[in-house]
């Protein structure tokens, strides 16, 4: 489906007012209360699949791995994903759950930014194992992981997006 021009015309002047009224300049900004984003939490079909993919294929180290404390049998596990940060997953037995699905508050992608020439040799990897992915421009590859979840490898640095400061 795509919108047509009135309506684009429309969204994007909604854009500009939102941005007017609520993007202050970065010298006025108060201080965020965060540190970061301790882990991302996303929902596991297979232990073992995903610690092949995430571990095996994208080279992200497993870090931790133990039993969920909300869900007897569940398994818990973490993988670092660079700068204290952490991408977790959740196995949940029992549930059946159904495939993966972007939902309104669900997920759309996972954008983890990866080092220019390991951006490269990841590009590599996934053509050799035969995964497919979309290129867009040559910053960012796009592509499901073994449970649907969308993810991008990303080569910007933190903080920016298409050579732009974002934050």
């Amino acid at each position: 489906m795509t919108l047509n021009e009135a309506t684009v015309t429309q969204l994007s002047e909604a854009r500009d007012d939102i941005r007017e009224r609520h993007l202050k300049p970065s010298g006025e900004r108060p201080p965020t209360p965060g540190r970061g984003i301790h882990h991302t939490a996303l929902i596991s079909g297979d232990v073992e699949r995903t610690i092949e993919f995430y571990q095996g294929l994208l080279g992200f180290p497993l870090t931790e791995l133990f039993e969920n404390r909300d869900y007897p049998g569940s398994s818990h596990f973490f993988f670092d994903v660079g700068n204290g940060n952490a991408v977790a997953f959740f196995d949940l037995p029992g549930l059946d759950l159904g495939p993966y699905a972007e939902v309104l508050g669900g997920l759309h992608h996972l954008a983890l930014s990866v080092y220019p020439d390991r951006w490269a040799e990841l590009k590599d990897r996934l053509d050799q194992a035969g995964v497919d992915y979309q290129l867009e421009s040559d910053s960012s590859i796009y592509f499901a992981d073994p449970d649907g979840v969308r993810v991008e490898l990303i080569s910007d640095p933190l903080g920016e997006m298409y050579g732009e400061k974002i934050g």
